[in-house]
C-alpha cells in the first residue's frame, strides 16, 4: 500500500487509482472517523470518477484508515492535515487538483484552498454555518469535551450524549483507534478560514438533513463565486445518495 512520511514524520496512507493524464488529479479527503475506503470506495463515488475517465487519489488522515495514529494532540489539527495533501501533491508531481473533502476532510480542503495554487476546483461537502461562525465542523452539535468523553468511556451504554453516542457507534464499527481520533478531537479547527481569498470555482454540497451542515448558503455566500447543492440525506447518508457523485462530477468537469 503506497505510503510516505510527512513533514513531521507522521506515516500517511493512501489509494490511487489511473485514469486520463490530460484531465487533473482528483483528491478525496474523508471526515472524522472515516477513512478513504468507507468515505469514498464505498458509496461509489470513486468507481463513479473513475467511469468518467479520471485519476484517482484518496488520502487516508493522519489518526485515520491505515495511517499512523499518534495519540499526542500535538501531532493533529486540519491545517497539519491541510500540510499532509500538500506534501502528497508534491509527491505526486502534480501540478493541478480538484480537491473534494466531506466534513473534516472539507475543513483542511478549504484551508488547502486558501494557500495551494495547484488548486483548480473545489468541492466541500458535509459543512456549512459553522465554518463561518466557528471556524470549523459545527461543534454546537456535538462538542469536543462529549465526544472526547465519548471516545474514553469503557462502556458505550454509559454514553448520555446521543450525538456523541452515534459517534462512538461508528468508531467501534469501522475499528477505530480511539485514542488517536480522541487527540484529533482536542486540537478542531476554530479559528476563521479566509474563505473570501478562495478564488477557484467552488461547490458546497450539502444534505437536507445534515445536522452538521445546517445554513451551506452562509458557507456558499462567503467564498467569492461559490454555488450550492442542497441534495437528500443526513450527515454519513448525503455522501451516499446517488446525487451526491452526480453534482460533485458535473461540477469538476
Amino acid at each position: 500500500m503506497p505510503k510516505f512520511r510527512s513533514t513531521d514524520g507522521v506515516e500517511i496512507h493512501f489509494q490511487s487509482w489511473d485514469g486520463d493524464p490530460d484531465q487533473p488529479l482528483v483528491l478525496l479527503h474523508h471526515g472524522f472517523i472515516a477513512n478513504g475506503t468507507t468515505n469514498w470506495v464505498l458509496p461509489g463515488v470513486v468507481g463513479a470518477l473513475q467511469a468518467a475517465g479520471r485519476r484517482v487519489v484518496a488520502i487516508d488522515a493522519r489518526g485515520h484508515g491505515e495511517s499512523g495514529k499518534p495519540h499526542d494532540p500535538a501531532f493533529y489539527g486540519e491545517r497539519r492535515m491541510s500540510e499532509d495533501v500538500v506534501t502528497l501533491l508534491d509527491l505526486l508531481g502534480a501540478t493541478e487538483v480538484d480537491l473534494v473533502g466531506y466534513s473534516m476532510g472539507g475543513i483542511v480542503s478549504l484551508i488547502t484552498a486558501t494557500r495551494e495554487s495547484r488548486v483548480r476546483r473545489l468541492v466541500v461537502g458535509g459543512i456549512g454555518s459553522a465554518v463561518v461562525e466557528l471556524g470549523g465542523v459545527d461543534t454546537r452539535v456535538i462538542g469536543a469535551e462529549p465526544l472526547r468523553e465519548a471516545l474514553h468511556a469503557d462502556d458505550p451504554a454509559t454514553i448520555a450524549n446521543p450525538a456523541a453516542a452515534g459517534f462512538r457507534s461508528f468508531i467501534d464499527a469501522v475499528g477505530g483507534d480511539r485514542a488517536a481520533l480522541a487527540a484529533q478531537a482536542a486540537r478542531m479547527h476554530a479559528e476563521p478560514i479566509a474563505l473570501d481569498t478562495i478564488s477557484v470555482p467552488t461547490l458546497v454540497i450539502a444534505g437536507r438533513d445534515d445536522a452538521l451542515a445546517t445554513r451551506p448558503g452562509l458557507l456558499a455566500d462567503a467564498i467569492p463565486g461559490a454555488r450550492l447543492a442542497v441534495i437528500d440525506g443526513d450527515h454519513l447518508g448525503a455522501v451516499r445518495e446517488p446525487a451526491f457523485t452526480t453534482e460533485l462530477i458535473k461540477f469538476i468537469e
